[in-house]
């Protein structure tokens, strides 16, 4: 995961409002949370009240069996607060985990809808937070930010309240060293925000670094890297050990002063409350009621500061989230067209496209493929084959010309619809964890296990795949590691031929197999082109013979058009140059 950029930090309302929006979806879990708070906030603070009467009313009157009595009540209060306490502990969780379940399906589907674009420039690491990472900050906005700081607040309010009925001169004298309270919660709070985003942005850096090396661990080892990339770990673990302990300074620093400054309060209370006491200005009661009435007044200011920082690292995770919710960098999918089956008749008409908006890599383009034939392209390295299959497959959008795929602009057909006609073998296969019969099927359970036998022995890969310890069961580790790309490459050809596509393309799809595995892949193309319209790119101008027009590309432009013989007559052409420095590399 690449380092974040920096943001600036604000706390935003907009974003607050919509997470709260989100919370309304579950209104009666929403609306018990706050109520909860209303009734927390009272009950709280009528205990030590209840106290002070027990002292003064019963005990100091010696009415036992009217101490008794109200002990019965406070006992039963105190049990009815924990119990409403744990429910609002529970229930502000429930909320945040109802919200944030949603919010990572739709961020999820969000990001599989994404133009490819959005991928060319954007880290892996950072979806991935955005996803795991974001979404979870934003759980915290309801389990220990906005309704438990409201909660709090409440408390306060209502053991003021109390406090100013049971002596205000009391109340005044454990104010008076209220507002240093406040000042070094403000202190804290605003050192710990940037102590909290040093952390969070040595934590990218550390994530960058690690999967970075992972995923390149063979070149790692093969260049006996390990030593020096070991001491580039330990310095970003160093910065990482110093961020955090700067927070823990913060920490360790501001609740010993909590302490210092609620004790003085206390000293201060004795010393004021006994004198007022004696002169029969305070009751004993009132006297031993303010200590719990302080530890209930001091207990959420203390965490005022860290729950308001922990709502506000909610709110920055929010932004980002609803940032790519929010984005428009999707291919629009406004087409009505739906057909289940497709000629595979494919004109390019003076095509220009360019992945950045200005440099065009493919250059007023035209060509045309009728049902059932099959185009071969070729070109050097970078001369836009591959990007031919991005923009027919519209994982990117044309800025010129237009494409037309049995007479209808691709652009006004509905996106899927167009795709689940079109199957594509890569060179590069991506596999993911899960059996064979998983990563051909893609978990699409409507696809019957014979329809993928018979495709892979049409194929020629059924011999090879139920070779494999469980067959077509067998379980492939991450990106397929624990086979060979022969084997690899047979499963994404077999994938592609089980949708049964009326166009079937071919990138680079036999250029890392063994000669053994090509020769079976060989005969199937041979076999299954005849069928639907194909495309074939390659770089072993021996694997489409069989093709029937070849298209030339060089810089972006279509520079030859025609069969093989065609283009072979040329004299001083590139495909006839290309074919003469493949046959002289061969000999060599």
């Amino acid at each position: 995961m690449a380092q974040e950029t920096k943001q600036k930090e604000k706390f935003d309302f907009n974003v607050l409002t919509r997470l709260i929006k989100a919370g309304w979806k579950y209104k009666r879990l929403f609306v018990i949370c706050v109520i909860l708070a209303i009734v927390l906030a009272p009950l709280g603070a009528i205990l030590p009240y209840l106290v002070k009467n027990i002292v003064d009313d019963h005990i100091l009157k010696f009415d036992i069996p009217g101490m008794y009595q109200i002990s019965i009540l406070f006992i039963f209060l105190l049990l009815v607060n924990v119990g409403l306490r744990y429910y609002f502990l529970y229930a502000t969780a429930d909320l945040g985990q109802s919200v944030i379940k949603d919010m990572r399906n739709e961020i999820f589907e969000k990001i599989v809808s994404l133009r490819l674009r959005y991928y060319d420039q954007t880290p892996i690491g950072t979806s991935t937070t955005r996803t795991i990472s974001d979404i979870q900050a934003i759980n915290e906005v309801f389990t220990q930010g906005v309704i438990t700081i409201v909660a709090d607040l409440l408390s306060i309010v209502a053991v003021l309240a109390v406090m100013f009925y049971t002596s205000w001169k009391l109340t005044l004298v454990c104010l008076l060293l209220f507002p240093f309270l406040i000042i070094a919660t403000r202190i804290f709070q605003k050192n710990v925000k940037i102590s909290y985003t040093k952390v969070r942005n040595q934590v990218a850096n550390m994530n960058a670094f690690l999967q970075e090396q992972i995923s390149g661990m063979r070149i790692v080892q093969i260049f006996n890297a390990a030593g020096r990339q070991s001491k580039k770990f330990k310095e970003i673990n160093h910065a990482y050990t110093g961020a955090n302990l700067d927070s823990v300074f913060y920490y360790a620093v501001f609740f010993p002063v909590v302490e210092l400054i609620s004790a003085l309060c206390l000293a201060l209370l004795v010393w004021w409350g006994a004198a007022d006491y004696l002169k029969g200005n305070v009751s004993f009661g009132a006297l031993v009621a303010f200590p719990l009435y302080l530890d209930l007044l001091f207990r959420p200011v203390r965490m005022a500061a860290d729950k308001f920082n922990t709502l506000q690292m909610g709110i920055v995770a929010g932004s980002r989230v609803f940032k790519i919710m929010d984005s428009q960098d999707s291919i629009p999918n406004k087409g009505k067209v739906v057909k289940e089956k497709l000629d595979g008749n494919i004109v390019f008409d003076k095509v220009g496209f360019a992945y950045d908006e200005e440099n065009f890599v493919i250059k007023d383009l035209s060509f045309k493929i009728n049902p059932g034939e099959t185009l071969a392209i070729v070109g050097s390295t970078g001369s836009g084959k591959t990007t031919i299959i991005n923009i027919l497959n519209r994982f990117y959008d044309i800025q010129k010309g237009n494409i037309f795929v049995d007479g209808t602009d691709i652009r006004d057909y509905e996106l899927s619809a167009l795709r689940k006609n079109i199957a594509i073998v890569l060179q590069d296969v991506f596999l993911f964890e899960g059996t064979v019969m998983e990563n051909i099927c893609l978990r699409d359970k409507s696809i019957d296990p014979e329809k993928v036998l018979r495709a892979s022995k049409d194929i020629g890969a059924h011999e090879f795949l139920e070779k494999l310890p469980g067959g077509y069961d067998f379980v492939i580790t991450e990106r397929g590691n624990n086979l060979s790309v022969g084997q690899r490459q047979l499963i994404s050809f077999v994938r592609a031929l089980v949708f049964d596509p009326d166009i079937l393309i071919l990138d680079e799809a036999t250029s890392s197999i063994d000669p053994e595995t090509e020769l079976v892949i060989q005969h199937a193309i041979e076999e299954l082109i005849d069928k639907r319209t194909s495309i074939i790119i390659a770089h072993r101008l021996t694997t489409i013979r069989h093709a029937d027009k070849i298209l030339v590309m060089d810089n972006g432009r279509g520079v030859e058009f025609g069969e093989h013989e065609q283009l072979m007559s040329m004299e001083n052409g590139r495909y006839r140059e290309l074919v003469s420095l493949q046959q002289s590399a061969e000999l060599i």
